[in-house]
């Protein structure tokens, strides 16, 4: 799985977020989530597959830590498409300053005195 398809997973994203601060082990992973020690054991399994996470022992623990380069990737690829919002996220503030635009036809029926002109 690449990294994005890795991260569209609320669990695994909460694991990244728990391992950006510090090294961990399963247990201790698995300690801040409401599911079996399985299904963490599962999403650690595909992060490790995925490059995000990487695996070391220390005696019987298995520490994991987060590997950056995959998120260096995923950063670079929101890079290249964030200007593409950033223009339209200026553009929309531009138009939402501007205020509403009146319908066509709309004064006539809103200006008695046009409507008496037009009569």
């Amino acid at each position: 799985m690449d990294a994005l398809t890795l991260l569209a997973d609320p669990t695994r994203r909460r694991i990244v977020e728990l391992l950006a601060d510090r090294e961990m082990t399963a247990g201790e992973i698995a300690s801040h989530f409401d599911i079996a020690r399985p299904g963490v054991s599962r999403h650690l399994r595909h992060l490790r597959e995925g490059g995000l996470v990487s695996v070391t022992r220390d005696a019987q623990k298995q520490i994991y830590r987060l590997e950056t380069a995959p998120l260096a990737e995923v950063d670079q690829w929101f890079e290249s498409i964030r200007s593409v919002w950033a223009n339209r996220l200026d553009a929309l503030e531009t138009e939402l300053r501007r205020g509403p635009i009146p319908a066509v036809g709309s004064h006539h029926e809103q200006d008695p005195t046009l409507r008496r002109n037009s009569a």
